[in-house]
């Protein structure tokens, strides 16, 4: 049996046979992979889907704010402006930032981390895929055919009085909640029932502890918006009073319906991002993660209170006294696990030795654009400010800092960290961090100005404007564009180390992580025996500075690696 930096591995180095075997050229093909049934593969393959969805909504995005460079037409109708934002709105929501961490990143490595060879359900995995890939092209089409232009929330009685088109949208999103559901099932069973020997509920990794209670609200909240999405497609077609109050029906009835979900969706969101943090934190800081179990039981309540705070985006609805009162303080009390995760992370950091490796730059990115979107989610709840900023580009930003200087910015930390992981490969450093440089201060320019935009009353989703709003819609646009060239950057970063970067050693950041102690890239079954865990995922005075900095000098560049 040998010993690495803590894990137990039965055999010793001369009865592995195929020591360059893994998941990418145990078999090859096309079908290979469209019929796989491992873990990794699929994960690879909801990565690129999404990057493509990410794509997509960010040319949107693009063609939105240069629209808005000036009053009027600039470059497209009306009408066509409505389509955009809707097609940006469901792209980035439905097909990227809900299944990003956890479909591709969740997938590739929580069995990993948990020392399992596979999830529990292998074929249920692969049917979540080719259910959310139906979604996405039932969803996109709908849209481009059909020409909708509801926005991502469908709200009726609008949706109500649109083409039929409408009814795919919401059925493609309909098929995509399926997609949501199986993952979560998959990832709690998983979570349960495959643990390799030693990894108790208190060695969990963090990272663990945020998809599993990401996939509880999957599951307890996803079928609500199928109903809910049912419903508006039982009233359209067969003329039923639900929503349409011409007909007896209720159209904010179907505003609670829709943020029951939508609201823990935002935790479906930002828990992986979270779960992502709290990895990389602990590597590049060197030291054990401050209040382990403060920190996962924080993400256990915030997915238990999401559930609660959904009537705050309806204080403008006419709801009571008594109720807005409640949902007011609901939604102060969501902060407190929020905080503590802050606080704790900081508290890491604390005297740690601290390497500003890439996946660490977008880590502390997170926590300072988090902080803000958390801080203005409170003004936002808070019933005299949210009567005042609601509908305003205020919520626009707000939205933005918690989806995208949240849960993106923790996806890319992600997708740096892992990247070596994944393929084997290294990518360049030095413009890893140019990049960072030009999406942090795009992203900020972006939707800083935004805030400033919305409390002057400034409202959102309007294709057109007063002059006294051009100079902070120039300065958003300008932004957009920044943050557009880092992107760029950073996707031509990581399409060259594919063909041409340095191959990656196995733990190139010295970490203490179970998924580390693997291959590079992983072995098919992702371990050749299955391991015996002697230690936690943080005890990095357990392993030795020989196990964990094997390859981390050389990997990283010379000011990094000091």
């Amino acid at each position: 049996m040998t010993v690495k930096a803590g894990v137990a591995i039965p055999g010793t180095p001369s009865e592995t046979t195929d020591e360059e075997l893994n998941y990418l050229n145990n078999k090859t093909g096309i079908k290979s992979w469209l019929l796989t049934l491992d873990h990794k593969r699929i994960g690879v393959m909801y990565l690129w889907s999404v990057l493509i969805a990410f794509l997509i909504g960010g040319v949107f995005a693009l063609l939105i704010r240069t629209e808005l460079l000036t009053p009027g037409k600039t470059i497209m109708e009306a009408d066509t402006y409505n389509e955009m934002f809707t097609l940006h709105g469901t792209i980035m929501v439905f097909l990227f930032i809900i299944p990003a961490i956890p479909a591709a990143l969740g997938n590739f490595f929580l069995p990993i981390q948990l020392g399992a060879k596979d999830v529990a359900f292998p074929r249920l995995n692969l049917l979540s895929y080719y259910l959310y890939v139906l979604g996405s092209l039932v969803a996109i089409g709908s849209i481009i055919v059909g020409h909708i232009d509801t926005g991502w929330t469908f709200y009726t009685p609008y949706s109500l009085e649109g083409n039929s088109s409408v009814l795919f949208m919401t059925g493609g999103a309909f098929i995509l909640g399926f997609s949501s559901i199986l993952t979560g099932v998959n990832f709690i069973a998983t979570t349960h029932k495959m643990r390799a020997p030693g990894i108790t509920w208190r060695r969990l990794p963090l990272f663990i502890w945020s998809l599993y209670a990401t996939a509880v609200i999957q599951v307890l909240a996803t079928p609500v918006l199928a109903i809910t999405l049912l419903l508006l497609i039982l009233e359209k077609t067969m003329t039923i009073g639900i929503f349409d109050s011409r007909l007896g029906g209720d159209p904010v009835l179907f505003e609670h319906f829709f943020w029951f979900y939508s609201h823990p969706a935002v935790y479906i969101m930002i828990l992986p991002g979270m779960g992502v943090v709290n990895e990389v934190i602990t590597t590049f800081s060197h030291r054990r993660i401050y209040g382990y179990m403060f920190v996962a039981m924080s993400s256990v309540a915030l997915a238990i209170l999401s559930f609660l705070v959904w009537g705050h985006h309806l204080f403008a609805a006419g709801m009571s006294a008594y109720a807005t009162m409640v949902f007011s303080m609901l939604t102060f009390l969501v902060a407190i696990p929020s905080g503590i995760k802050i606080f704790n992370w900081l508290a890491t950091l604390y005297q740690g030795s601290i390497s500003l490796a890439s996946p660490m730059l977008y880590t502390l990115g997170f926590i300072a654009l988090f902080t803000i979107g958390g801080l203005t989610g409170v003004f936002l709840g808070t019933l005299a400010l949210d009567i005042h900023l609601h509908d305003t580009y205020f919520v626009v930003a707000h939205f933005h800092y918690v989806m995208v200087g949240g849960t993106v910015f923790g996806f890319l930390s992600g997708l740096h960290y892992w990247w070596p992981k994944m393929t084997g490969k290294m990518y360049n450093e030095t413009v890893a961090r140019i990049a960072f440089g030009f999406v942090f201060i795009g992203f900020n320019v972006t939707f800083f100005s935004q805030f400033l935009l919305g409390s002057q009353g400034m409202p959102r989703r309007y294709y057109d404007y007063l002059d006294q709003y051009q100079p902070l819609h120039m300065t958003s646009s300008g932004g957009a564009y920044i943050l557009g060239v880092g992107f760029v950057i950073m996707g031509a970063m990581f399409l060259h180390s594919l063909f041409k970067g340095k191959k990656a050693s196995e733990n190139p950041w010295g970490s203490a992580g179970y998924e580390w102690m693997t291959s590079t890239p992983p072995h098919p079954e992702n371990f050749a025996e299955t391991p015996v865990m002697t230690r936690g995922p943080y005890d990095y005075e357990l392993c030795t500075e020989a196990e964990l900095y094997e390859g981390f000098r050389s990997e990283l560049p010379a000011a990094l690696a000091e």
